[in-house]
């Protein structure tokens, strides 16, 4: 026994196997729209005394124009400074002195806030979440000084970063749709030219009832609450609906690539994106498994040919992103001193092409069933968790109860699906390739 478990151990299937048999538990859920548009999911759970509510607005990065990146995120903070009956300040104030917690985050596809509280607070919470949908508090204090948060925020996470530009790179050059060609964070330029009339005319554009979801997941009952739901929020009025964002994504024919140099990086990196359809394709599914098959744990591919044999590597990570428009599979990797990017390259093309050939083993498979059912009973273990997924599924997919079917979806995925998503969208002529070098320092009569 001991030496099984320790073999399972290797192959990083340990804490897995006995698990995937387990049931999961069914989410219960309620999905009401009211009268002004806003969608609202609820879902009961009295294990602990606490309740989370999640705001998704369908709005990102990718409803920006020209001239205007960063405005998504910029306006994320802005819905921190006040509203009609709230101060500058007060909302995080009267989450935290009340023993809750609470934030906000921006991508490409929504813009989500939320708070997690007591029972005993929900009054509280929609009340905090309705007053800035209904009376955002614009002015241009308040537009400066946020403005000024996110430029220093660009500058800590991305400028004065090692590979902080090596993402907006990759993606300027992977994609030639503007919605999903810039960074969420913007340009310190688009940020310095924002007015109040941007920011005012953004939320009344985009922070409406009827262009958000708004789910509640916890100790809390769920006619009850729906009802105080209506009390604060019904009343509200609806927008026109935002213009519709377009998402193609012209054929790409021939590879792309470019090498950066980057004076806080210590070893090279490479990065390889393969175009993908949106995560709502069919496809996706398996080249979630491909990822899984080539760079999860001990056992995967990447891990042992390239990291553990080859020594090329101290890492190699292959994934798929979410997003609602064209997608990216990435494959990830820092080249060992010693050891020459192109070699990495090699390495990994090879292992590409030998999932191509097949065969793929059934442990492989089981493997990603396995993770895949992991990461999703993981995904649940709170109230949180579950009130962002559940809003995120309705605004993306239209269906929440994608909750409940997810894992169930990729154990169908078999050897030949994964093979047939290798075979047609990890090729070359659909690839980017980003090379990060160290940036040399500058010669002693340079200094």
């Amino acid at each position: 026994m001991r030496v099984t478990l320790r073999r399972l151990a290797a192959l990083g299937l340990v804490g897995v196997l006995g698990f995937a048999a387990a049931p999961v538990k069914k989410i219960q859920f309620t999905d009401t729209k009211l009268k002004n548009g806003l969608r609202v999911i609820i879902s009961e759970d009295h294990s602990a005394p606490v309740f989370a509510v999640a705001v998704n607005y369908n709005v990102g990065s990718r409803d920006e124009r020209k001239g205007r990146t960063g405005f998504a995120h910029l306006f994320e903070h802005m819905m921190f400074k006040g509203s009609a009956n709230v101060g500058p300040g007060e909302h995080p104030h009267l989450v935290f002195a009340n023993g809750g917690s609470m934030n906000g985050t921006t991508n490409k596809d929504r813009t989500l806030y939320y708070e997690i509280l007591p029972a005993n607070q929900l009054d509280l919470a929609l009340f905090l979440e309705a007053d800035r949908m209904r009376s955002l508090d614009i002015t241009a204090a308040n537009l400066e000084n946020q403005r000024n948060a996110v430029q220093e925020e660009r500058r800590l996470g991305v400028d004065n970063q090692p590979y902080g530009r090596t993402f907006e790179v990759r993606d300027e050059l992977a994609f030639d749709n503007f919605a999903y060609k810039h960074s969420v964070i913007g340009s310190m330029a688009d940020l310095s030219a924002a007015t109040v009339d941007d920011v005012s005319s953004f939320f009344k554009t985009y922070y409406a009832p009827n262009n958000s979801v708004l789910s509640i997941v916890g100790d809390v009952d769920p006619k009850v609450t729906l009802e105080k739901v209506r009390k604060y929020f019904e009343s509200i009025p609806s927008q026109p609906a935002p213009p519709a964002v377009d998402i193609t994504e012209p054929a790409q024919t021939e590879e792309r690539r470019t090498t950066i140099e980057d004076g806080l990086a210590r070893l090279t990196r490479l990065d390889m994106v393969y175009k993908t359809p949106p995560s709502s394709s069919p496809d996706d599914d398996a080249l979630r498994v491909l990822g899984t098959v080539l760079s999860s744990g001990r056992s995967s591919r990447f891990y042992e040919n390239i990291v553990r044999q080859k020594q090329l590597a101290p890492n190699v990570s292959a994934f798929g992103g979410e997003s609602r428009g064209p997608n990216l599979f990435s494959v990830v990797g820092t080249v060992n001193p010693g050891k020459t990017v192109a070699e990495l390259e090699a390495a990994i093309e090879a292992e590409i092409e030998r999932v191509k050939a097949g065969p793929i083993e059934d442990w492989e498979i089981e493997k990603a069933r396995n993770n895949a059912r992991n990461q999703l009973v993981n995904s649940l273990g709170s109230a949180l968790d579950r009130a962002i997924t559940l809003g995120e599924d309705a605004l993306f997919y239209n269906n929440p109860d994608r909750i409940n079917t997810r894992a169930d979806s990729i154990a169908k995925v078999t050897a030949a699906d994964v093979q047939r998503v290798a075979k047609q969208y990890l090729v070359k002529t659909g690839r980017t390739v980003v090379i990060t070098v160290p940036k040399a320092p500058p010669a002693k009569g340079d200094l």
